[in-house]
C-alpha cells in the first residue's frame, strides 16, 4: 500500500497532466502578440516574421482544506512566411515548464518541449474601400512534447480559425471563431476529455501615438474537461510598442473570468518582420 505522502503525489501529478494537456490543446496559437485573438494580416510574398514570446501563468484552488498552487510558462517562437501576397505559412514551437505545490509542499515540477504546430492562414476575402477582411487558419499539432510530463498530446490534432478584421482609422477590430479536434494518447487523459473544442473570441486594437497601441481581447471556449460545466473565459488588456517599422515589443496581462480560466498569465514579447 502507498503511503499517504506517495498517494497524494501520484493523485497531484495525474491531475497535473490531465490540466496541462487540457490547457495546451485549447490554447489558441499565432496571434498578434500579446493577444489571442488573431488578425487577417498577412506578410506578403516573400517576407518572414519571427515571433519570441514569453507567458508566466498561476492559478490557485482550495478544496476539502487542501490549497493548489500552479504555476508554470513558456517560451515560444514562431515563424510566418509569406507563400503569397495573401498567404502565409506558420510554425510555432514552445518550451514550457509547470510546478504544482500543495499546502506549500512541492508536489509536481517539470519543463519540457511543447507540441510542435503548422498553420496556414489565407486571406481569402477583401471588401474594397472598406478595411473588411475575412480569412481561414487551418492546422496540425505534431506531438513533438512529451505526454507524460503534460506538456503534448502524443497525438496529431487538428484545428481550423475563421477570423474578421476590420481596419479603420483610430482603430482596428477583430472576431474569431475556432474549432479543434483533440486527441490523446494516455487514456486517462483521453477518457477524461471533450474531442470537440469550440472558441469564440473578440479583440480591439486602438491607436494611441504613431508608435503605441493599446489592445484588448475577450474570449471564450469549450471546457475540455468532461467534468466540468463551466466553459474558461478570460479578457485581456496590453500594449504594443513599435521601435520601428520592422520591430514591435509588446506587454499584457490575461485574467479569468471564471473558475475554469487560469488566475492570471503575464505575457511580453518581442516581433521582428524581414
Amino acid at each position: 500500500m502507498l503511503s499517504p505522502t506517495t498517494s497524494t503525489f501520484d493523485m497531484q501529478k495525474k491531475a497535473t497532466l490531465l490540466v496541462s494537456a487540457l490547457m495546451l490543446s485549447s490554447t489558441p496559437l499565432f496571434a498578434a502578440m500579446p493577444l489571442v485573438t488573431d488578425d487577417t494580416g498577412t506578410q506578403g510574398a516573400g517576407h518572414g516574421q519571427i515571433e519570441i514570446g514569453f507567458e508566466s501563468t498561476s492559478d490557485k484552488e482550495t478544496e476539502a482544506g487542501v490549497s493548489c498552487k500552479e504555476t508554470g510558462g513558456a517560451i515560444s517562437a514562431t515563424f510566418s512566411y509569406g507563400l503569397t501576397d495573401n498567404i502565409d505559412l506558420v510554425v510555432g514551437l514552445p518550451w514550457e515548464w509547470d510546478t504544482v505545490k500543495e499546502n506549500g509542499l512541492k508536489v509536481a515540477d517539470e519543463n519540457g518541449i511543447g507540441d510542435l504546430a503548422l498553420q496556414i492562414k489565407w486571406r481569402f476575402y477583401e471588401l474594397p474601400d472598406s478595411g473588411f477582411n475575412l480569412a481561414i487558419k487551418p492546422g496540425l499539432t505534431i506531438p513533438t512534447g512529451d505526454e507524460n510530463k503534460g506538456f503534448g498530446t502524443g497525438k496529431v490534432s487538428g484545428d481550423v480559425t475563421l477570423i474578421a478584421t476590420r481596419e479603420a482609422k483610430l482603430a482596428t477590430f477583430h472576431v474569431n471563431l475556432g474549432y479543434s479536434r483533440n486527441a490523446y494518447k494516455l487514456d486517462e487523459i483521453s477518457e477524461s476529455s471533450r474531442k470537440n473544442i469550440w472558441h469564440a473570441s473578440m479583440a480591439t486594437e486602438l491607436n494611441v501615438t504613431d508608435k503605441l497601441r493599446a489592445v484588448g481581447d475577450i474570449g471564450i471556449e469549450t471546457n475540455s474537461d468532461k467534468d466540468s460545466d463551466t466553459d474558461p473565459a478570460w479578457i485581456l488588456g496590453g500594449l504594443i510598442y513599435a521601435v520601428n517599422d520592422n520591430t514591435d515589443l509588446d506587454i499584457g496581462i490575461k485574467g479569468g473570468l471564471n473558475d475554469a480560466e487560469t488566475d492570471t498569465t503575464l505575457l511580453a514579447g518581442v516581433t521582428m518582420r524581414f
